[in-house]
């Protein structure tokens, strides 16, 4: 892990957590300094923004996947993550199924897909602020069952195209919606990939070509890639888009529903609820979430989509009560 994080566990100045009337008021802030906003809110600035909020902190310095492990094993109440998706997911995936602990998101990134999703946006400072009046919420997971092994992921899992614009849209030259606009419209042009069938809830679908297949938790992945118009992380269920290569419409019109976060009403878009969706595995490449799974040439199997529901809970501003959702 390159990215520098810090730790701060809240507690007294004896180093005892601190208790409040009704639940110990105890937390662990992990700080991402290298994401797009920590020029404008430094450690010291959220910790003393906690302070306000009733907690005595404390912190150290971790560098590592090891250490964030370590400041994570036995951690309970609540856990404020300050940096981009790529931070939030790192801290999530030691969190998850933890009934414990409650996930607090401070969108420090450039495309901060999960807090967007979640409503949370603003300056780290007032997100904070924000918290004061906030309830826990389901956030479910997605696992992965496939050739190459397991996964978890919090935003999206897909094969085909978006596995193609990650290579196109080259995150290294620095992260840009519009560009990923521009790789996501080239690549659905230009691909042509085999039919397939999905199975989807034990149902089987004819075997149809996809040129973008993509499994998501949250309504963006990538680079602000808003591709799920609908998606609600916390209904136990996932957003299944799909755009047939037969149907497929011109650049301009991918290009402005995404613009207008209306991709998923687009003719040449199945939108489908789904709890387990299976794929036919023939050695393509997969992502999860921003990382890739490299193409296995000569193997085969199928790839397992299924949903956790509810494996994390997450603090959001006014939050509404959770519901469940019937069976699509």
């Amino acid at each position: 892990m390159s990215d520098i994080i810090i730790s701060a566990q809240l507690r007294d100045q004896t180093g005892a957590p601190v208790a409040g009337p009704d639940q110990p008021l105890q937390a662990t802030l992990i700080y991402n300094a290298k994401a797009g906003g920590s020029e404008h809110a430094s450690p010291d600035h959220l910790v003393e923004k906690l302070h306000q909020l009733g907690y005595q902190p404390v912190y150290r310095a971790t560098d590592s996947e090891e250490d964030m492990r370590a400041a994570l094993e036995d951690v309970r109440g609540h856990v404020f993550v300050a940096g981009g998706d790529g931070t939030i997911r790192a801290a999530a995936l030691y969190l998850a199924g933890r009934e414990d602990v409650v996930l607090g998101v401070i969108p420090m990134g450039t495309a901060n897909n999960i807090g967007r999703t979640l409503g949370v946006t603003g300056e780290p400072l007032e997100v904070i602020e924000e918290y004061r009046a906030a309830a826990p919420r389901p956030f479910d997971l997605g696992r992965v069952a496939a050739p190459w092994g397991e996964d978890l992921f919090l935003e999206a899992c897909g094969c085909g195209a978006f596995a193609d614009i990650i290579t196109e849209y080259d995150p290294e030259e620095g992260k840009s919606p519009l560009r990923a606009i521009q790789a996501l419209a080239k690549v659905i042009g230009d691909f042509d990939p085999p039919a397939v069938p999905l199975r989807i809830d034990g149902e089987d679908s004819p075997p149809t070509s996809y040129a973008l297949l993509e499994v998501l938790n949250t309504r963006a992945t990538g680079p602000r890639l808003q591709l799920a118009t609908h998606a609600d992380p916390g209904d136990g269920l996932l957003d299944v888009i799909a755009v047939d290569a037969q149907q497929s419409q011109t650049l301009l019109a991918y290009l402005t529903a995404l613009a207008r976060d209306e991709f998923a009403d687009l003719a040449s878009v199945q939108d489908r609820l789904a709890r387990t969706v299976e794929i036919p595995y023939h050695g393509q490449a997969f992502h999860i979430d921003g990382e890739v799974r490299p193409p296995l040439p000569g193997a085969s199997g199928t790839v397992r989509i299924e949903v956790w529901p509810a494996a994390l809970h997450v603090l959001t501003p006014n939050a509404p009560a959770p519901h469940t959702q019937e069976q699509p």
